[in-house]
């Protein structure tokens, strides 16, 4: 058997051992996209076992995340820190090949993938981020920045809107370096796709202006070299090859949906043995197959000539060099904290109303100028959200010297992008649309929060204060699914100093992303003090106080801070002693030790409101049983915002009703 094809069906055996063992996963597909995955990994694919974050890797992404067997058996034979017992521990506890490919639990895994689509989608955020970083950093005979970005991708993968979505503007873009393999078996769970995806594929990636390599036979390595030789040839366009592959190859089911998501059970695997010819035992592969597999050595020697070259970089252009590596090490400058304090006393002065979008621009304004690494972008909406900013340039095919891209109505493309612009490294990538639509973008913003990356949201429109465009397009329970994402930060703020706050803490966020809540409506700034910007990093804190122990606290955020102001203010005048808390952010808030919780929110004050414009459920675990919140519980309603607040009684009236029986029931 040609020596290849035995390279080829160690993938094969590894992948369907270890879905046996696990009695669990995805056979189906390793067994036919093990030829490709040769081809690609033993003759094209730069990368470096011994060094999984060396910079100027190619990025591999498997976009049908299920096949994940596919990739650890790549990473286990090419040399990477995975072993043969790591592959036996397949989709068990605390193991490190989870059941579907997991960015940062698994050295060499580039992005997490399983929700069909969306790693295609970072596949174009990564050859975007490639693309632009180049321009901003290569000078000739330096191509510091310069590899491919290649995608597994099945049936299911183009069936999700946001393959088009994602697809259709990397042709655009023309992404050159996007090299897309479609596994075009033909199946899916159901069965035989044909009778629900009958789409012209090859011309559809055509019309978004992508090169289309049609009809390659999966399994013929020549075959896909050449397909490969000729995608890396066409430098403007993206390229889609286009692979005829049999699903579950060499088992009794193969062709079949049944190889699809089960293991194939003892009999059948021993069925592959014999199609194959392997001979060896469970996990055992022969030395000579390793040897030949390994890439420890050739990726060592092209990291290192990459290194040669950035030292000789380094020699020409030093302040380059210097901020090469800053930003590809996602550090802020030196003079960081100087900026933002001057930011601040900036803040301090401006008592003027103001809408927390515009509040926003301004903090883009000012942070921009120091961060180039900032790469901006709205879906379709940069006049409504204000994502752009005096130094903004336009991204496009012909111009990567920018540093903001129209997206396009793509919410869910574009949030999916701006993770693999993150995961690629060298920009703080954020985007901006209504919170409402925070639902287009749902899952993608989801992994941002699963993947721990510093990608920002820049939500607008954020309350029933967007007016008359109605009970569409106000959002109502989006806070709190937010909130309720495991490591998303949200910050609704009250004024330009705490939107600066936010702003701040968001790019400093390394571990996480970062959702900023904005109103579209203008809000009165708050009286701060000269400590503001440390209160406020604390996510809640006291804005108005009474003398001696509060008889209430009223807890609020956003745009409805000033209702609990002038309530307060208001029953003042009767002896009732109020606190006005301004909590910004909840989750900084929960994270501080408990004497400053218990500073802001006494354990023995019980009589407590929380006014959000808001679904109100996730506020009682700050109000208790005993307390009440003002919130929205049902959708809103198409009028001028003071006439919205007023039909839905988000009022100074109410919160002072609300009050009064609260203390009366005492």
């Amino acid at each position: 058997m040609n020596l290849s094809k035995e390279l080829a069906n160690a993938i094969r055996i590894l992948s369907v051992d270890a879905v046996e063992q696990a009695k669990s996963g995805h056979p189906g597909m390793p067994l036919g996209m093990a030829d490709i995955a040769t081809v690609l990994w033993n003759k094209f694919l730069k990368h470096n076992p011994q060094n999984p974050h060396w910079f100027n890797r190619d990025r591999f992404v498997l976009s049908n995340g299920h096949g994940s067997m596919l990739l650890y058996s790549l990473l286990h034979l090419s040399g990477y820190k995975l072993s043969i017992d790591d592959l036996k521990h397949f989709r068990q506890l605390n193991s490190k090949t989870p059941g579907h490919p997991e960015l940062g639990h698994t050295p060499g895994v580039e992005t997490t993938t399983g929700p069909l689509g969306q790693g295609l989608a970072n596949a174009v955020g990564m050859a975007l981020a490639e693309r632009v970083l180049a321009t901003h950093f290569n000078r000739d005979g330096f191509n510091l920045v310069d590899h491919y970005t290649y995608t597994f991708t099945g049936d299911g993968c183009l069936m999700e809107g946001i393959s088009h979505e994602a697809c259709s503007l990397a042709g655009t873009l023309e992404l050159g370096k996007l090299i897309v393999f479609y596994d075009d078996n033909g199946i899916s769970i159901d069965g035989n796709v044909e009778s629900w995806f009958t789409d012209d594929t090859a011309q559809r990636f055509k019309a978004y202006r992508w090169q289309v390599i049609e009809a390659v036979d999966g399994h013929d390595m020549e075959a896909i070299e050449q397909a490969i030789l000729q995608a890396q040839a066409n430098t403007t366009q993206p390229t889609l090859i286009i692979c005829k592959t049999i699903i579950g190859l060499g088992s009794s089911v193969a062709g079949s949906e049944k190889a699809h998501g089960s293991a194939l059970g003892a009999k059948d695997v021993a069925n592959v043995r014999e199609f194959f010819n392997w001979k060896h035992e469970p996990f055992v592969i022969p030395d000579a197959i390793y040897q030949q597999w390994s890439h420890k050595e050739q990726g060592e020697k092209e990291e290192q000539q990459w290194l040669a070259l950035l030292n000789q970089y380094q020699q020409q252009y030093p302040q380059e060099h210097y901020e090469f590596l800053r930003r590809i090490n996602g550090d802020l400058p030196d003079d960081w904290q100087d900026h933002s304090n001057a930011f601040f006393d900036q803040c301090l002065s401006n008592d003027k109303a103001i809408a927390t979008r515009k509040s926003s621009q301004q903090c883009i304004e000012h942070f921009a100028r120091i961060l180039p690494e900032m790469l901006g972008g709205s879906a379709d909406l940069t006049g409504s959200n204000n994502t752009d900013w005096s130094g903004s340039k336009a991204i496009t095919g012909e111009d990567y010297s920018g540093n903001y891209l129209c997206y396009g109505v793509r919410e869910f493309g574009m949030a999916a992008i701006m993770n693999g612009v993150a995961v690629h490294g060298g920009f703080i990538p954020y985007g901006g649309t209504f919170l409402v639509f925070a639902d287009y973008a749902r899952n993608a913003i989801r992994l941002s929060a699963l993947m721990k990356q510093r990608v920002i949201y820049v939500f607008t429109h954020d309350s029933i204060g967007l007016g008359e465009d109605g009970p569409t397009h106000q959002p109502v329970e989006h806070a709190s699914m937010l909130r309720m994402t495991p490591g998303m930060s949200v910050w609704r703020p009250a004024d330009l100093m705490e939107t600066a706050v936010a702003w701040k803490l968001a790019l400093e966020h390394h571990n996480g992303p970062t959702s900023l809540l904005l109103s579209r409506q203008n809000l009165p700034a708050l009286p701060h003090g000269a400590t503001a910007a440390a209160l406020i990093k604390k996510g809640g804190y006291i804005i108005i106080d009474c003398d001696g122990t509060p008889d209430a606290i009223l807890i609020a955020t956003g745009s409805e801070v000033q209702l609990a102001i002038a309530a307060a203010e208001q029953v003042k005048s009767r002896g009732l002693k109020v606190r006005v808390v301004s909590m910004p952010c909840a989750e900084r808030f929960l994270e501080q030790d408990q004497n400053y919780k218990n500073q802001v929110l006494p354990e023995n004050i019980h009589t407590r409101i929380a006014i959000e414009a808001a679904s109100s459920a996730y506020w009682y675990q700050f109000v208790g049983l005993q307390g009440a919140v003002i919130g929205l519980d049902s959708f809103g309603v198409s009028a001028p915002a003071n006439q919205a607040y007023q039909y839905f009684d988000i009022t100074v009236e109410r919160i002072i009703k609300t009050l009064d029986t609260l203390v009366n029931k005492k």
